[in-house]
């Protein structure tokens, strides 16, 4: 088939403007020697109303929303000729546009387009979950803003996200992912703006009337649910702001930003944290960079040494050993909790030098305390293995040396490894496992009941001892789906006839809970916090001569 020229359809200039309207775009001309903006398209659309068909800068400027005045004079300065125009801002009352375009050759104008900043992403929802990406959330953030009234802003960090890939692989997480992206819409009321930020991070921005966005966002999210054949428990690490809206409001970008300080701070203090922002995390940033600085040989200076947790027997109250815990005795700042620099210890590669630190030196002190205290009888310490740590060249080794050098008997030292360590690769753990305990070591199988394991594997991987996480002891009392994971958890050791630790343990009250419920072993801040190697041996004196150690009546 062949047409005539008369046939063709010819692009006149009303077509062109009419189908730039219908798609939300508008050409814009700025001819500054003038002091001229020209804008034909969707003007009224995009907020440009006012200022079509032409305008003077200063109109232009005083439509901007303050807060984006200087991307208004990104747009209106003179540049060389062949100079890329980028700007993104407001006009008031509108979403945010992008205004893209060139300065012409005779360098006397710049011309180019302007349109909704959706429209210049490919997409603006996250795959995975159907929310908002992190992009888009931020400019429908900035433009919700421009409201008045009070704004909150809820960020909630999904806990140990990298043990949950590990543990069931990258496919079951994504799974675990969507689910919470799904309840997470379901959760608030219409009108609010969500979306996920970051791998683990979602994100609400709301109105709050009547109704505690971080309480709803919690209850909607940590929930369990069933993945694959895998019982997940998730937690939240959840951090607010507060702002008012208005012309007066923060950047969304900024408040985002302090809303994910106020995650890192909830971080901080365990899983299931939360905290509102507030003008002393701004320090943290600067401060991270230079405790960094200080980490760089504090493990050979002897600055990281093991602090000990009691592990005591709930039916007689008899010591019954010590978790190995790292503490950081800084020389200017003083004592440092774990949460302050095992994060950076991990990021700067030095797992596996703490882990063998740790394990020498608890070694070396429980034999010290064995041979000064022949009462302390099968005293035991536990060092925890870092992720990955299992894997480590020379583990074996370094367990067999330390039990010779110090004497210890077998099960003396007991190596506490991570759920995800054994999913990652189960066929393999289970050949280390075997050689460790040949190896005279000790196993046992961190804050279990945290959902990534596998039953099956279980049974076949050789542990002694499982640890129940502090997560549901702690909140047993309060929440029945936690009840109900403890009581499965010390159920599951007895018919495997592993012994049981419950982590966690606050009280008189959960420590008896727990023994009624058969839980071997418990420790926590109910009976002592991690202590330093001088006080451990005083409450083991304490302990022995009192015939057992001491439990506080409430939390």
């Amino acid at each position: 088939m062949s047409f005539r020229a008369t046939d063709r359809k010819i692009w006149d200039t009303t077509a062109t403007l009419e189908a730039l309207g219908a798609a939300d775009v508008a050409l814009w001309i700025w001819e500054p020697e003038a002091d001229r903006l020209r804008v034909n398209g969707a003007a009224r659309a995009l907020g440009l109303g006012p200022l079509a068909p032409e305008c003077s800068s200063a109109a232009f400027r005083a439509l901007a929303l303050p807060q984006d005045r200087a991307q208004a004079e990104e747009v209106l300065k003179f540049r060389e000729p062949g100079s890329e125009v980028v700007a993104r801002l407001r006009m008031r009352g509108f979403e945010t546009c992008i205004w893209r375009g060139v300065w012409l050759e005779e360098g006397v104008r710049a011309a180019g387009v302007v349109a909704p900043e959706v429209k210049f992403a490919a997409s603006e929802r996250c795959d995975l979950t159907g929310l908002l990406d992190r992009k888009s959330f931020i400019a429908r953030a900035r433009e919700r803003l421009t409201h008045d009234g009070v704004h909150e802003l809820v960020v909630a960090d999904v806990d140990r996200l990298r043990r949950l890939n590990e543990a069931l692989g990258h496919e079951r997480a994504d799974l675990v992912l969507a689910a919470l992206g799904s309840r997470l819409a379901a959760a608030f009321p219409a009108g609010s703006i969500m979306g996920r930020i970051g791998e683990d991070e979602f994100a609400v921005l709301c109105e709050p009337q009547g109704f505690e966005p971080a309480e709803i966002l919690r209850k909607a999210l940590e929930q369990p649910l069933r993945v694959a054949g895998f019982d997940i428990h998730p937690t939240l690490s959840i951090g607010a702001v507060s702002a008012e809206g208005g012309e007066d409001a923060p950047e969304a970008t900024e408040l985002l930003r302090r809303a994910e300080l106020a995650v890192e701070a909830a971080s901080s203090a365990g899983r299931g944290g939360a905290a509102a922002y507030g003008r002393s995390m701004e320090t943290d940033g600067l401060s991270r960079l230079a405790l960094e600085a200080d980490l760089r040989g504090a493990i050979a200076r002897g600055e990281i040494t093991p602090y000990f947790q009691p592990v005591v027997r709930l039916s007689t109250g008899a010591l019954s050993g010590f978790e190995a815990l790292a503490r950081w005795l800084h020389p200017r700042r003083g004592m440092l909790p774990p949460d302050e620099f095992l994060p950076l210890i991990e990021e700067m590669g030095l797992m596996s030098e703490l882990g063998e630190h740790m394990m020498r030196t608890a070694g070396a002190q429980l034999a010290a305390w064995r041979r000064s205290h022949p009462a302390v009888g099968a005293l035991t310490v536990s060092v925890n293995l870092s992720t990955g740590e299992i894997d480590r060249p020379g583990l074996v080794h370094d367990v067999a040396e330390v039990l010779r050098v110090n004497k210890l008997p077998r099960g003396a030292l007991k190596l506490e490894v991570t759920e995800s360590d054994i999913m990652r690769d189960p066929e393999r753990a289970a050949v280390i496992l075997r050689t460790l305990r040949d190896a005279g070591a000790g196993l046992a199988l961190d804050d279990f009941g945290t959902g990534f394991s596998s039953l099956q594997y279980l049974t076949r991987l050789p542990f002694d001892t499982l640890k129940v996480d502090r997560y549901f002891v702690r909140t047993m009392g309060s929440n029945p789906g936690s009840a109900k994971i403890v009581r499965s958890v010390v159920k599951l050791g007895q018919d495997l006839d592993l012994e049981v630790v419950a982590e966690g343990v606050e009280n008189a009250e959960m420590a008896a809970a727990l023994q009624a419920l058969g839980c071997d072993y418990g420790q926590g801040f109910g009976y002592a916090p991690a202590l330093s190697p001088q006080e451990a041996e005083v409450y083991l004196n304490e302990a022995y001569v009192d015939g057992a150690a001491p439990v506080k009546a409430r939390g």
